[in-house]
């Protein structure tokens, strides 16, 4: 699981706006792509320097510019200044460490998300995804190069797609919902690892089951930390009264909002089964040890009795009457078996056995 803490002491004592990148280099070299388009146009592009995004910035179309790394700095940092934003704005871009927001900055919105998925060894990771949302432009950013926006890049080479007809801000909406989306899929998947758990669980628990719940909860604790925070996110979203966002718009917003909300009990839920499972686990455990208990105190009860008649034969007194008789010894045995018979016949009789 990629939740190792990101180290900020290398922050300490800068001024506030420095940009210093924390987080984990996830790829070599930034890649920078380009789409502009309008309702007939469409224009898409990688490019090698960022000075090649900058005649974008005052075109009447709508341009998406995608950032995937955050490491190099001075190119973010140059993309920013020709864009006009804010230092702090551009120092919470390469702090991977942000808790998911939503800032008006009156010239553009700059929303701070959390994007969530398996890797191939099906370990949770998370990364940050910085959106700038301008009056016909926005920057996204993002620590690696992902498929995650490969739907909305396929609705805006439709050229009958609403993207084609909406602004800057409907781009916005559909980079979140696609994050939202995400989570979906996550959740899916999780809930699929919960429910071979509760079958594990309940068939046979062992100490790797105990363990797998544990992780399963930390999963769980990290999702929680990214997605709470983003109904707020969604909440100033609706209802703000910046000039960037239409009319249009907001009902988009408002089914997202509901996707939120819906990821949020989702989440709830799977907490809720997970402790659930662990109390199953620990009532089997107790279970199963009550049972060796069970059958331990038995056997010990069956052969008190008979230790008991064992110890009274095996002394040694010289006019003890049995000992002379001829069928003492199968009397002994007798009164042994009669004894046992009777005791499991009497543990049966109150279903105890």
């Amino acid at each position: 699981m990629n939740n190792t803490p990101t180290k900020r002491s290398k922050k300490a004592g800068l001024s506030p706006g420095t940009m210093v990148h924390i987080g984990h280099k996830k790829i070599d070299k930034a890649r920078i792509s380009i789409i502009d388009y309008s309702q007939k146009k469409l224009e898409e592009k990688q490019v090698k320097n960022i000075e090649e995004c900058f005649p974008f910035k005052d075109k009447p179309t709508v341009t998406w510019v995608n950032i995937d790394g955050l490491h190099q700095t001075d190119l973010i940092e140059k993309l920013g200044n020709y864009f006009g934003l804010h230092p702090l704005t551009l120092e919470d871009i390469v702090n991977t460490g942000q808790r998911p927001k939503m800032e008006d900055l009156d010239d553009y919105l700059f929303v701070v998300l959390k994007m969530i998925y398996f890797d191939e060894k099906h370990k949770l990771n998370i990364e940050q995804v910085s959106v700038i949302v301008g009056i016909n432009f926005v920057i996204s950013f993002q620590e690696r190069v992902g498929d995650i926006f490969d739907c909305v890049r396929e609705r805006i080479r439709n050229e009958k797609s609403r993207h084609r007809k909406m602004d800057s801000d409907y781009l916005a909406y559909s980079l979140i919902d696609a994050v939202i989306d995400g989570y979906f899929i996550v959740l899916e998947q999780l809930g699929e690892k919960i429910e071979k758990l509760e079958e594990k669980v309940i068939k046979d628990p062992t100490t790797d089951t105990v363990k797998a719940i544990h992780a399963i909860k930390r999963e769980l604790i990290l999702l929680r930390k990214a997605v709470w925070p983003l109904r707020d996110v969604m909440t100033s979203l609706e209802r703000t009264d910046s000039s960037l966002i239409n009319e249009k718009t907001f009902i988009y917003l408002r089914d997202a909002y509901d996707h939120t909300i819906q990821v949020i009990d989702t989440i709830e839920t799977y907490r809720d089964m997970v402790s659930g499972i662990l109390d199953v686990y620990l009532s089997s455990v107790s279970n199963k040890l009550n049972e060796v208990m069970k059958v331990l105190t038995i056997f010990a009860a069956i052969f008190i009795p008979l230790t008991f008649i064992a110890g009274i034969y095996g002394m040694n007194f010289k006019y003890m009457p049995e000992l002379g008789w001829k069928f003492g010894y199968l009397g002994f045995w007798g009164i042994i078996f009669t004894v046992a018979i009777g005791l499991l016949y009497y543990f049966k009789k109150k279903k105890w056995l």
